[in-house]
């Protein structure tokens, strides 16, 4: 069994910054890729930033260069790292995990990801 757990999320205003924390229990070996995704109210679930094994990264054009992606094996511990926040960035954030390696756009698409976390709440008040 696997399980993901977010945490990190709450409110901030614009402009500032927040790290969410995915932990990740059980079969995390099976783990190559795993992803940042985030829901707003009323809209699909979108992809985020994502990073492989092998430590690349892919983000969504709406967050290049405000958030990082970032695991530590070690601690079975996925990071996003989200400065200069903005109203619109306001979603659930999630964290997903699957067994394949993925091209870029793959990575990016909630489909692709066999395993999912509950869910964080990210409000950035303008």
């Amino acid at each position: 069994e696997v399980q993901l757990l977010e945490s990190g999320g709450g409110s901030v205003q614009a402009g500032g910054s927040l790290r969410l924390s995915c932990v990740a229990s059980g079969y995390t070996h099976l783990f190559y890729s795993m992803g940042w995704f985030r829901q707003a109210p009323g809209k699909g679930r979108e992809g985020v930033a994502a990073i492989g094994r092998d430590g690349i990264t892919t983000y969504s054009e709406s967050v290049k260069g405000r958030f990082t992606i970032s695991q530590d094996n070690a601690k079975n511990t996925l990071y996003l790292q989200m400065n200069n926040l903005k109203s619109e960035d306001t979603a659930v954030y999630y964290c997903a995990a699957d067994s394949l390696r993925m091209t870029a756009i793959q990575a990016l698409a909630d489909a692709a990801y066999n395993w999912w976390g509950q869910g964080t709440q990210v409000t950035v008040s303008s």
